[in-house]
C-alpha cells in the first residue's frame, strides 16, 4: 500500500464531533481496547490531523496524524492501526511471526508467504480469512507489519504452509513511517533537540548537516545500527495489562514427527484401485495394506508358495528396473514391499501441540551441530535447523549464553533462504545436546553431530 511515494491531497486539523466519532470506529473495530486505551490512541484535546492522500495505485486513504505521528489509516471505509499504534498496543491484533530476513522484501511491497512463517511452540494463532493480523521478527515482539489473512489458519496448516500467507498493507519503514519519525524531545531526558541531535551524531546513528543557515537538517539514518535494531519493546507487567492468552509465552513441546510417502506418477496405477491418485500422502502401513490386497485382489499369489507373488504388468511398470522387466517374475513379499516403498518419494508430516498436521515432502532435515575454526584458531560451535522444530534461534541462543557463559551470535544460514544459524563459543556440544535430548525432549535421530561433545578430561 505504500511501498511508493504517496500523493497528499489535504492535510487539515480534526473537528470536534469527527474525533468523537473516530473514536466511536475504533471501539468498534478494536473492542479489546478499553476506554481508557481509546482515549489515549485518540487524545482529546492534543493535536490530531486529518491526511487524505493518494496511494502510488490511486486508493483513496484517510491517515489520522497524533503528535506528528500516524496512528490509523481508513481504507474503503475500513480501520487499520500503523505499526506506531501496534508498538504501543503489540497484542491488539493476532501475531504472526516471520524471519528479520523478510522484512526488506514487506517493505518493498511483497506480501508474506507462508514459507516465511515462524511456527511457535504455542502453534499459530487462529484466524479466518479476511481476518486483520499483525506480522513480527523473530527475537522482537514489537510488530514491523499489518496485513490481511488470506486464509484461515486451519487452511495455512492444510496447505503445508505453502502459498501465499498474508496481503500486507503497511510496514515498518515504508513511506507512510517517514511521515510519523518524530520525537517528542521535551519528555526525554536531552530536553533540547540540539543536544539529542549531538548525542545522535556521535554515536553514528544519524549525520546531522547545516543545509540552510541556521537550520540543521538530518541527512541520513543508519537504520542497521545496533542501538535501533536493538529496540524492543519492554514486556508489559501483568498488572499494568491484561496479556492475551494467545501472546503468552509458552513452555516447548517437541512436535510429533511422522515419516510418509507420495504416490508419484509412475506408481498411479498400482494405487488407483485404493482410491489414490498422484500426490496421495501415505504412511508405510497404508502402503503395506494396499499393495498386499491388489497381489490378493488379482490373484497373483503364488499358489505353490506363498511368501512370493507373480509381478503382473502393472508391478513390473512400477517397481521392476527396465533391465528386470523380462527377468524377474516373482519377489518375495518383503522385496516387494521394500521396493515400492523405496520407489515412491519421501515425505513427512509434523504436527505441533494443539496445531493440525503440516505435510511436505522430502526428508526433514536433522538439527545440525557442527564445530568450525575462527579467528586466532579459536573454536565455536554452530546449529542449523532449529527453526523446522519449532525452535526460536534467538531463544536457543540466550538460553546457551547463560548455561555456557559464552557468547553467543545468530546470523543467517549460509546457502539455506530465510534461515538462521547459532554460533556459540567453543566447543559447546555437550551443552546444546543436553538442551535438545533432555529438556527439548527432541528425539536423538533428528539431531546430527552429537558425537563432536568434547571427551571426558580434554579441553573444550
Amino acid at each position: 500500500m505504500f511501498a511508493k511515494a504517496f500523493r497528499v491531497k489535504s492535510n487539515t486539523a480534526i473537528k470536534g464531533s469527527d474525533r468523537r466519532k473516530l473514536r466511536a470506529d475504533v471501539t468498534t473495530a478494536f473492542p479489546t481496547l478499553g476506554t481508557d486505551q481509546v482515549s489515549e490512541l485518540v487524545p482529546g484535546k492534543e493535536e490530531l490531523n486529518v491526511v487524505k492522500l493518494y496511494a502510488h495505485k490511486g486508493d483513496a486513504v484517510t491517515v489520522y496524524v497524533s503528535g506528528g505521528n500516524p496512528i490509523l489509516f481508513e481504507l474503503e471505509k475500513n480501520l487499520y492501526p500503523t505499526v506506531y499504534t501496534l508498538w504501543s498496543y503489540p497484542d491488539l491484533l493476532p501475531t504472526f511471526t516471520t524471519w528479520p530476513l523478510v522484512l526488506e522484501k514487506l517493505v518493498g511491497g511483497a506480501d508474506l508467504m507462508l514459507p516465511g512463517l515462524v511456527m511457535p511452540p504455542a502453534g499459530l494463532p487462529q484466524v479466518q480469512k479476511g481476518d486483520l493480523c499483525a506480522i513480527s521478527l523473530v527475537g522482537n515482539r514489537a510488530p514491523v507489519a499489518i496485513g490481511v489473512a488470506a486464509m484461515s489458519t486451519a487452511e495455512m496448516l492444510t496447505s503445508g504452509l505453502k502459498g501465499r500467507g498474508f496481503s500486507v498493507l503497511h510496514t515498518y519503514q515504508d513511506h507512510l513511517c517517514p511521515e510519523g519519525r518524530q520525537l517528542d524531545i521535551k519528555k526525554s531526558s536531552y530536553k533540547k533537540l540540539s543536544k539529542f541531535l549531538q548525542q545522535m551524531q556521535q554515536e553514528q546513528i544519524i549525520q546531522v548537516k547545516e543545509l540552510s543557515k541556521g537550520v540543521e537538517s538530518i541527512v541520513a539514518v543508519d537504520w542497521k545500527h545496533p542501538r535501533i535494531t536493538s529496540f524492543v519493546i519492554p514486556e508489559p507487567s501483568p498488572t499494568s495489562q491484561t496479556i492475551q492468552e494467545g501472546s503468552r509465552e509458552q513452555p516447548y513441546h517437541p512436535p510429533d514427527i511422522k515419516p510418509l510417502y507420495c504416490v508419484p506418477a509412475s506408481m498411479t496405477l498400482l494405487f488407483q484401485e485404493s482410491g489414490h491418485k498422484k500426490g496421495s500422502f501415505l504412511e508405510g502401513s497404508e502402503v503395506r495394506m494396499i499393495v498386499i490386497n491388489y497381489a490378493k485382489k488379482n490373484d497373483l499369489v503364488d499358489a505353490d508358495n506363498k511368501n512370493l507373488v507373480k509381478l503382473d504388468p502393472i508391478l513390473c511398470d512400477c517397481i521392476l528396473e527396465k533391465n528386470e522387466q523380462h527377468t524377474v517374475m516373482k519377489l518375495p513379499w518383503d522385496s516387494l514391499l521394500t521396493r515400492c516403498l523405496e520407489k515412491l518419494q519421501p515425505a513427512y508430516q509434523v504436527t505441533f501441540p494443539g496445531q493440525e498436521p503440516i505435510v511436505k515432502k522430502g526428508r526433514i532435515c536433522p538439527i545440525d551441530i557442527t564445530l568450525a575454526q575462527r579467528a586466532s584458531n579459536k573454536k565455536v560451535t554452530v546449529v542449523r535447523n532449529l527453526e523446522a522444530y519449532g525452535l526460536d534461534p534467538y531463544s536457543v541462543a540466550a538460553i546457551l549464553q547463560q548455561r555456557c557463559q559464552a557468547s553467543t551470535t545468530v546470523t543467517p544460514a549460509p546457502g539455506a533462504k530465510d534461515s538462521l544459524q547459532v554460533q556459540i563459543q567453543g566447543n559447546q556440544v555437550h551443552h546444546l545436546g543436553w538442551l535438545l535430548l533432555e529438556e527439548y525432549q527432541l528425539p536423538r535421530k533428528h539431531i546430527q553431530g552429537l558425537e563432536k561433545a568434547p571427551k571426558p578430561g580434554k579441553k573444550k
